[in-house]
Formats: C-alpha cells, structure tokens, sequence
C-alpha cells in the first residue's frame, strides 16, 4: 500500500521523495542497463538463433520501437487515471517479457517478446519523470534530473560488463539468456518496493484518449523504421520509398488531428500547445538527432569489437569501459550544477561528442587484438564526458516550459522523440554499416569490417555537430513551473 501524504500545508513538498526517487531511479536503471547488456549480446544472439543482420537489427529496433510507440499513449494514460497505476502495470509487465525474452526459442519470439517489453517499458517511463516532476519543488528538481543522469551513466558502466561476464559465464548452459532473466529479482524486488513509497497522484478522469492520434503517430514511425531496416533488404524498392511517403502523410495528419481537438476542447496524445511550443519542438528535435547517434553507435561498436577483431562479449564489455567513466564523470560535474549554463552545456557536451568520434576513426584502425583495445580509451573517455554533459542539460531545458497538467504527456513526447531517434539511429547505422560490411561479396574480411566502422561514425559526427547548432537558435529555458500546489500528491 502507499503512504499517504500528510496533512500539511499545501507547499509542502512529499516528505519521502528521496527514497521515492531511488525506487523510480531503479526502474530506469532496469530499462537502460536492458539497452547496454542487449548491445553487447548482439554476436552472440545472432550466432546462437541464427539470426540474419537485419534480424539483429530488429532485436534492437523492435524494443525501441514498441517504446515509442507506447511513450505518448501511456504518458497521457498516467496522466487521466493516475501515474502511480500506470506505472506499477508497467514494472510487472517489463519484468514478466523479461522472462519472456529469455525463454525465447527463435529470434522471431525473441522479436515479439522485445515489443512487449517495449510497450511495457513505455509505460513505466514517462510516470518517472512526471512523478518527479510534480514531487520535487523547483530548487530540488536539478539533483533529481541529474541522479538520472548519473543512474544513466551506471548502466552504461553496468551493462556492458554484466552483459559480458553473464555470456562468458555461460550460466547453466543458457548462453545469452541470462541477460534477459537478471532482469526478473530486480523487477520484482521494485515493484514490491514502489507500491509503498510511490505516493498516490490523482488523475484528470476527465480527459478522453485519443485514439486517431495514437494511431496515426504509431503507424507513421512504425513505417519510417521499417523502411529503413528492411529497406536494404529489398534492394531499395520503390514500394519501401512509398512507405516514407506515407509516413510523412502520417506526421501531417497527426498535426492537423491534434489541432482540430484542441479547437474542439478535446484531449490531445500531444498537446498542440506543446506543437507550438518553440523550444519545446527545437528541443525535441535535438534529442531526435542526439539519441540517433547514441543507439546506433553501441550496436555496430560491439558487432565490430566482437565479430570483426575476434573480442569476447566480456573483452568488449571491458572495452566501452572509458566511455561509461566518461559519462558518471560528466553526471557527477551535472549534480554540481543542476540548473546553470544549461545551453552552453549542451552544446559543448554534443561538440565534445564529435570530437571523440573524430579522434576514435583516426585510431580504431591501429586495433588488431584486445591488447590494443586502450588506444580506443581516451576518445571514447572523452565521448563519455560529451555524452554525460549534454543528456541532462537538454532534458532539462526541453522540459522547463512544460505545465504541470501536461506534464506526462510532455514527459512522454520527449522520450517518445528519444526513443525515435533511437531507431532512426539503429536502421540508418545497420544500413550504413552492413551495406559496407556486404558490399564485397558474403565473406567479410577485417579490413571490411574496419571500414564498415569508420564510415558509419561519419554519421556520428554530423549528428553531434547538427545538435550542437540547432542549441544556438534555443531560446534561454524559462525558470521551472511545473510545480505547484495544485500538483502535490495526494
């Protein structure tokens, strides 16, 4: 059961926030290390079912998908039936496809399982930052975006290593499976924990879901990922651009559908408020072209690591080492901070970012074996650092002009579009790289593989120079809102 706020003055904050956030920390962590420990499985996965590289791709890019899909729905779902709900369904669901995942017989399950998971996952997200959101008075809310920062960069430590030592450990002879099945005690354990310090947040009963929006949104990013993983495939079809096409008939729509509603007093999936929003769509685009460098990144660095220079999931785990110190270094300077400098911090974080990628295509071609694996350390260090600097100063200025009654929905737009680019990054990676990667013939040499990485990091840094401009037309972040008396749990 959850305890009850007391009955204090209204602008009294909830007196349990700390160990309150520690629980949401925990299943944000369960979702980021499920990202980092999967990455580094990859070669494994697809040697162990058999699993074709756009298969591959797909475990990656089905989870990511089902989440944004599901960001923008189950954020506004917390926000009309309560987030705490929302939020606990989503810990038992994530915890139960885990297991799922796990027990997977073929990489098509495994697919299917990481939707699910997905969907769950999209549920528990967006009530994180919403609780905290309207939980935590402004003076406080920079410590607590920052400790996300900072469980961001742990799981970055944490994943890789788990991820590889489980593999190497080869548990019970399950091979990759138990990456999915640690998820199962920690789900668990945060459920248990959360149905007792997560206070009860009253919901807007009176908004309706929108269900056209939903839809529309779903189905159009659905058909861009889509496009741009199976697209290779298909030799580039002219039905896979008639899919982009259509998806950006999607996007239109959706804009229009949302704007007529708010003409007609009806519930928005993403308020058009929030449309109209400058910094908030600058912002949002920024994390769009920010996350497509980020995912897409891990999962050809361990395809590389493992498949073209022979390391072991454990070796390649130890590899991305630097980059994870980089980032809880950079967290830590964050918490320090909180709320300053929060454009100029993004925009040097994101040039730091390319810098590093710049520096790790000069040297990656000097690896031959894992005895050679530090000379990649000090620009994936220095990338590490970019990373750490840029992921909570921009949520951060993103999220400042967000009300309070749409602050899931907010919420949940933001990591939607994190999410999205997400995927935008993993099929625009997997085709830049294993188009190199095939392009001589079935049988990839190391030189192949060399090249396959150093032309997909092209990509990296254009990304990372592209986010760094657009902070330059964002305007200053207004002072934090979101809290009001209005908003405190009951």
């Amino acid at each position: 059961m959850s305890q009850p706020m007391q009955a204090a003055a209204p602008e009294q904050p909830y007196a349990r926030r700390w160990p309150m956030l520690f629980i949401l920390l925990l299943a944000g962590f369960m979702n980021l290390i499920d990202v980092t420990i999967v990455n580094v499985a990859l070669p494994s996965l697809q040697e162990g079912l058999g699993a074709s590289s756009s298969e591959i791709e797909w475990v990656v890019a089905a989870y990511i998908l089902a989440f944004a899909i599901g960001l923008l729905p189950f954020g506004r779902l917390g926000d009309r039936i309560g987030r705490k709900s929302v939020f606990l369904v989503g810990v038992a669901g994530f915890t139960l496809f885990s297991a799922f995942c796990g027990l997977a017989p073929s990489t098509g399950w495994l697919i299917i399982a990481r939707v699910f998971q997905g969907f769950a996952s999209a549920m528990m997200m967006p009530q994180v930052l919403a609780i905290v959101q309207v939980t935590f008075p402004p003076e406080e809310r920079g410590t607590a975006f920052s400790l996300f920062g900072l469980s961001a960069g742990l799981a970055s430590v944490t994943g890789p290593l788990a991820g590889g030592l489980l593999i190497s450990l080869d548990l019970w002879g399950l091979d990759w499976r138990p990456i999915f099945l640690v998820n199962i005690p920690v789900g668990l354990f945060a459920l248990w924990a959360a149905g007792r310090v997560v206070p009860k947040l009253p919901g807007n009963t009176g908004q309706v879901n929108d269900l056209g929006g939903t839809l529309l949104a779903g189905a159009s990013i659905f058909l861009i990922v889509f496009a741009l993983i199976e697209g290779r495939g298909f030799g580039w079809a002219s039905w896979i651009f008639g899919l982009m096409v259509l998806a950006a008939v999607g996007f239109v729509l959706f804009y229009r559908l949302q704007k007529s509603r708010e003409r007609a007093d009806l519930t928005q999936l993403l308020p058009a408020a929030l449309l109209r929003n400058r910094n908030f769509m600058l912002g949002t685009t920024m994390v769009l072209l920010f996350f497509s460098g980020v995912a897409g990144f891990f999962m050809v660095l361990a395809i590389f690591w493992q498949s073209g220079l022979g390391f072991t999931p454990l070796e390649s785990g130890l590899t991305t080492v630097p980059f994870s110190i980089g980032v809880l270094v950079s967290s830590a300077i964050n918490g320090r901070l909180k709320s300053s400098f929060l454009r100029q911090r993004t925009a040097a974080g994101a040039l730091l970012l390319a810098a590093g990628m710049v520096w790790l295509r000069g040297v990656v071609g000097a690896i031959e074996s894992f005895d050679d694996h530090w000379t990649a350390a000090a620009p994936l260090f220095v990338s590490g650092i970019g990373l750490g600097m840029t992921i909570s100063s921009l949520f951060q200025t993103v999220l400042s002009n967000v009300q309070g009654r749409d602050a899931g929905s907010g919420a949940g737009a933001l990591q939607s579009f994190q999410q999205v680019g997400s995927a935008l990054g993993v099929a625009i990676m997997g085709q830049i790289f294993f188009a190199v990667l095939e392009g001589g013939g079935p049988s990839a040499s190391g030189d192949r593989y060399l090249s396959a990485m150093q032309t997909s990091l092209i990509y990296e840094i254009v990304a990372f120079v592209g986010v760094a401009a657009l902070v330059l037309l964002l305007q200053a972040p207004k002072a934090p809102s979101v809290y009001a008396p209005s908003a405190v749990p009951e």
